[in-house]
This record gives C-alpha cells, sequence and structure tokens, in this order.
C-alpha cells in the first residue's frame, strides 16, 4: 500500500494523545522522539480494532444525529409494535424436532445375531440384487447389538427399555454414554421411548469456553465487549425474532428490525459511540437495504418457495400462515450482516487512519486509498462467504455429483438456487458495502475543517498550518 506524507506533530501536543491504540489499516507516527515508541508503519490487516477516534466537528455530529436518531427510534418502535407474546400452541406431531425428548444413558450393550433378534429379514420378493435386498441380507448375516437404555429425567425417571442396534447403522451405541431419547405417549408401552441422538452437552459446552477465553485473552477489554454483543444478538434472536414469526408476523419485517438492532447494539458496544462507528452504521444500513431490495426481487423472480426440506415442510405444516419465501428472504439478510459489520467496520477504520497520517488529504484522496484496502478486503470476504455456503451444503453437492447430474440441472433445483441467490445477493451487499462506506467516512472526515484560528496562528510563527488541537491534545471539538 502506498505511504503518504503527513504533517509534522505538534510540538506542544502531550504524548500519545490521539494515538490509535488499536491494529487495522493504520500510519503510525515516525517523528524523531516519538514518546510513544510507535517507530514503524505497518500494511494493513483484516483486523478493526481501534484507538479513540478523532472527535469531528459539532455540525457534523448533528448531521450523522439526524440520520441515525430517527432511524434508532424507528427501530425501538419496531420493537415495541411486534415484540411477540406467547407463541400459538400447536399438538406435537412427533415428527423430526416437534416431539418430547427426555435425557438417558446406555447401561449395557451385549451382541447378538441379527438372525435371532428378527431386525432384518431379505424382502418378500427374495431379491438381494437391490441395495435394499443386500442391505437386509447382510444385515440378517450380521451381528447387531442389544443396548439398554435407562431414562433420566421426566415422569418415567429410572425407566429401561431395550433397543436393537443394526450393524451398519451410522450411529453405534455403547455403554456409559449419555443419549436423547425420543417419547411418544400415544405408541404402546414398550414402543413409547426410542434413541434419537447423543448427548453433546459437555463437549459443546467445552468447545464454547475454549472460545470465549481465546477471545477474551487476545482482544482483552474488547474481546469482553463482542462477547456481551454477541449474547444480546442471540437474545435478540430468541426473544424477538423467532417468537414474532411463529406469531404470524410478516418475516421480512420482523427480520429487518431484528438485524437493525443488533446491528445497532454490536458496533456501538464493541466500538465506542462516536462518529467513526456511527459511519460504519450507516454504510450497514444502506448495504443491508440493497441486499432486502435484491433479495426481494430474484427470490421472487426465480420462484422460490423457502419449502425446500423436511424442516421447512414441518414449520409449513404447523404454521401454514408463515411466509417461507419471506422466511427465506430473513435468512439472507440476518446471515449477510455479521459479514457487512467486518466490512464496514474495517473500511471506516482504514479511512480515519490515513485521514489522521495526512489531515491534508481531500476526500478524493482518502476514497482512491481507502477503495485500494478495500479491494483486498472484498476478494477474501466474498470467497469466505461463498465457500461457508458450499460447505453447508457439500452432502447436498455430493448427491447430485453421485446421480451424476449436470451442471445445468444442479443449478437449476430449487435446493441449491436457493443457495446461489443467497450466496450472490449477499456478495452484491458486501462488495457495494465498500464503495459505499469508504464515500462516507471519506466525505465525513474531508469536511471537518482545521479551525481557522489555529492555522493562522502558525503561520504568523512560520511553521506549516496544523490541524487545531485543543489542550488536552485532541482536535477541537466545533
Amino acid at each position: 500500500m502506498e505511504q503518504y506524507p503527513y504533517q509534522p506533530p505538534d510540538p506542544h501536543r502531550r504524548d500519545g494523545a490521539e494515538q490509535g491504540t488499536g491494529h487495522g489499516h493504520q500510519a503510525a507516527e515516525t517523528g524523531h522522539g516519538a514518546a510513544s515508541g510507535q517507530g514503524h508503519t505497518h500494511g494493513h490487516s483484516h483486523s478493526h480494532s481501534h484507538g479513540p477516534a478523532a472527535p469531528v466537528s459539532q455540525h457534523l455530529r448533528k448531521v450523522i444525529a439526524a440520520i441515525l436518531v430517527p432511524f434508532t427510534a424507528a427501530v425501538l418502535v419496531g420493537l415495541v409494535v411486534l415484540w411477540p407474546g406467547q407463541a400459538p400452541a400447536h399438538k406435537r406431531t412427533g415428527v423430526g424436532f416437534d416431539r418430547q425428548t427426555q435425557q438417558a444413558t446406555v447401561t449395557r450393550v451385549v451382541e447378538l445375531s441379527c438372525a435371532s433378534a428378527n431386525a432384518s429379514g431379505v424382502p418378500p420378493t427374495g431379491d438381494t440384487s437391490t441395495a435394499e435386498g443386500s442391505s437386509a441380507q447382510q444385515q440378517a448375516d450380521g451381528t447387531c447389538k442389544k443396548a439398554t437404555i435407562r431414562v433420566d429425567t421426566g415422569k418415567d425417571k429410572g425407566r429401561t427399555f431395550t433397543e436393537i442396534v443394526q450393524p451398519d447403522q451410522s450411529r453405534q451405541l455403547h455403554q456409559d454414554e449419555k443419549v436423547v431419547v425420543a417419547y411418544e405417549p400415544s405408541a404402546p408401552k414398550e414402543l413409547q421411548y426410542a434413541v434419537t441422538d447423543v448427548n453433546r452437552k459437555f463437549p459443546m459446552t467445552l468447545l464454547a469456553g475454549v472460545f470465549a477465553v481465546a477471545v477474551v485473552l487476545v482482544g482483552r477489554l474488547r474481546g469482553v465487549m463482542a462477547l456481551v454483543a454477541l449474547a444480546v444478538s442471540f437474545l435478540v434472536l430468541t426473544l424477538f425474532i423467532l417468537p414474532a414469526i411463529l406469531e404470524g408476523s410478516n418475516p421480512l419485517l420482523v427480520a429487518v428490525i431484528g438485524s437493525s438492532a443488533i446491528m445497532l447494539i454490536a458496533l456501538y458496544l464493541c466500538h465506542g459511540l462516536s462518529a467513526r462507528t456511527s459511519v460504519a452504521v450507516l454504510g450497514t444500513l444502506i448495504s443491508l437495504a440493497l441486499i432486502g431490495v435484491l433479495g426481494s426481487l430474484f427470490i421472487g423472480w426465480a420462484a422460490l418457495t423457502g419449502n425446500t426440506d423436511d424442516n421447512t415442510g414441518l414449520i409449513h405444516g404447523l404454521y401454514p400462515s408463515i411466509d417461507m419465501s419471506g422466511l427465506l428472504l430473513a435468512g439472507v439478510i440476518i446471515g449477510s450482516l455479521g459479514v457487512l459489520d467486518d466490512v464496514t467496520v474495517t473500511q471506516t477504520s482504514a479511512v480515519w487512519e490515513l485521514h489522521e497520517a495526512n489531515p491534508s488529504m481531500g476526500w478524493r484522496g482518502l476514497y482512491r486509498a481507502g477503495i485500494r484496502i478495500g479491494r483486498d478486503h472484498i476478494a477474501s470476504v466474498v470467497n469466505t462467504l461463498v465457500l461457508a455456503y458450499a460447505g453447508a451444503a457439500l452432502p447436498l453437492l455430493l448427491l447430485f455429483s453421485i446421480a451424476q447430474s449436470s451442471v445445468g440441472t444442479v443449478a437449476n433445483s430449487e435446493l441449491v438456487a436457493e443457495e446461489i441467490v443467497r450466496t450472490l445477493v449477499g456478495s452484491i451487499g458486501l462488495v457495494a458495502s465498500v464503495p459505499v462506506t469508504t464515500a462516507l467516512a471519506a466525505l465525513v472526515v474531508s469536511a471537518d475543517r482545521a479551525a481557522p484560528d489555529a492555522g493562522a496562528a502558525g503561520a504568523s510563527a512560520g511553521a506549516r498550518p496544523t490541524p487545531a488541537r485543543g489542550g488536552r491534545g485532541r482536535r477541537r471539538k466545533r
């Protein structure tokens, strides 16, 4: 990245004032005798924590507030109006996640012949040339396992039941293993319980703890604030977005209100209440609006229903009033928000640091320098987003590969078309966020002119004019 000249520091300036302590796209001072010890300039990285932002003038703060205050008020009104009551009750179907479950433990596992356990048999036709028949024959000749399971929670705590585990079953049970069992009260007593999954609470909790410790160790106070913002985002999702959609509110409207609340809380909590953060909020807001418009247009144009698998089919069956295509669009908006935050904060910080390094640079120069940094970010972020969606859909893509379907056939199927639209719409929003946020940041910092009296005083002393400084080493607020 090109290095830009800058004005010499004020000799009367207090040591370390206005020094950015963070890291991101930052230019450090290299003047002789710099007390801060930052005697080098380092290139850009994709992290975006930063030191205290230099305050902007009073009129700029008023302009930013005139935009964000009404927007924040609208978000608060939306939260109040759409805040859900109790989700409508329904009778459990016993299908998928919609069933009663209890915790249990495998107390005993013994091996026995599958034939003696009557666990399987050949098809009625005796045709073992089919996949089903061949599998049944292998099971009949193989060794099964008979597991005894004890229910540990619920009204039947202490009750035991047995289950036959097939030799080709993907999940094999082991003694003392913690499992999840489904309960169907209407079934015969010996068939009321069945193992559905493994209890993963301990490894998942341990992994979450390792993640939290790593974030705090590396990020310190900012890491703590990031974890708080993550918790708040989760609360907004579980207490507002999901119940409101179940209650019958428009999924798109709920997603817009919920995403805006998450954006405001997360950005200001992690990066502070400043003009720099406010510019990032504006850039994120504009990009989210673009994603919403493009998503609505292409989901309708491609005739995507949002009802493509067992889970969405179950949701539609239980709550027919939910707009499934609107739910798909809501997922696109929420899924794009996290990456948008990263891009907009990084670009804003880059422009701010460029301005600090060379306060005489105009908004066009700031924009050109900032957009060069943004191009690097675009290349990596778009690739990350595409690979994230491809990784999530890998089993589906593998299934199409096994079927030897052509690329056109695969892309035209609704399952894959949903992911393509989701990926491309989100990527367009990410790409657009770079020039939008960079332009906003460049306009804001370049409009923050130095006080005329400071420039006159500097000229009379025979020194080059420098930005006005307050008594405590900060640019004077106007």
